[in-house]
């Protein structure tokens, strides 16, 4: 599953960052990228109510814009400084942003 493959790799690059961002956007973008995976599932759990699921599904979607924000920050910042690492992750976000978006109009095609 893409959202667990880069919720670990978001939670090993903060590991990386200098002390000062461990406990604040380190803390924030492990929390959103954990968000991305735990929304897909909360929102499998309820599939049987369509609106929940589709609630459920955006709010992981929102999560991922949340992820690249803060990637782009330390970025940015130069709290992250392996440009590697943040493409890597930056391209994971995009595809799976594009494969969520593509999901949810399926979902909502059902109806």
């Amino acid at each position: 599953m893409k959202a667990r493959e880069i919720s670990i790799d978001v939670h090993k690059m903060s590991l990386t960052l200098p002390k000062y961002e461990l406990y604040e956007t380190g803390s924030q973008i492990r929390r959103s990228s954990k968000s991305i995976r735990s929304n897909i599932v909360e929102g499998y759990g309820r599939r049987v109510y369509q609106n929940d699921y589709l609630r459920f599904l955006i709010y992981s979607h929102s999560s991922i814009d949340e992820t690249k924000d803060h990637l782009d920050t330390l970025i940015e910042t130069g709290s992250l400084t392996d440009e590697t690492t943040y493409h890597a992750i930056n391209e994971k976000l995009d595809h799976l942003g594009r494969m969520m978006h593509n999901f949810i109009q399926g979902v909502q095609l059902r109806n």
